[in-house]
């Protein structure tokens, strides 16, 4: 089940959210708790296609959303071309087993490679 609030208020979840996109985006792949990575699929899915378009408008949508420039070139230039046909499903969360602190599941989210 997910826990849409991951218990923040909602300034700090976006902020979060708005941060993992970021760090997903430059790396790749990141690792964090299997909650976080459920939300971080919801939020980054639309965010992939409305890159898509590659229209000023949807760049608009994506800097607010994102709100890193670098981010957003990245997304725009290389993720979301890759991904054209693509109908969804841009990335993939890998579970990994508990944590030994405190015993939180984590996961790898990634983003999916290119249909060829």
């Amino acid at each position: 089940m997910i826990n849409p609030n991951l218990g923040r208020k909602k300034s700090q979840r976006k902020a979060l959210l708005t941060n993992l996109a970021i760090s997903l985006i430059k790396h790749k792949r990141i690792k964090t708790t299997l909650a976080k990575a459920k939300n971080l699929k919801q939020f980054i899915e639309p965010i992939i296609t409305r890159g898509k378009n590659q229209d000023p408008h949807s760049m608009r949508i994506v800097f607010k959303k994102l709100n890193n420039k670098k981010a957003v070139f990245e997304l725009l230039k290389k993720i979301s071309t890759n991904h054209l046909k693509r109908q969804g499903g841009y990335t993939r969360i890998i579970k990994l087993g508990k944590r030994l602190g405190d015993f939180s599941e984590m996961a790898i989210i990634e983003l999916v490679e290119k249909i060829k």
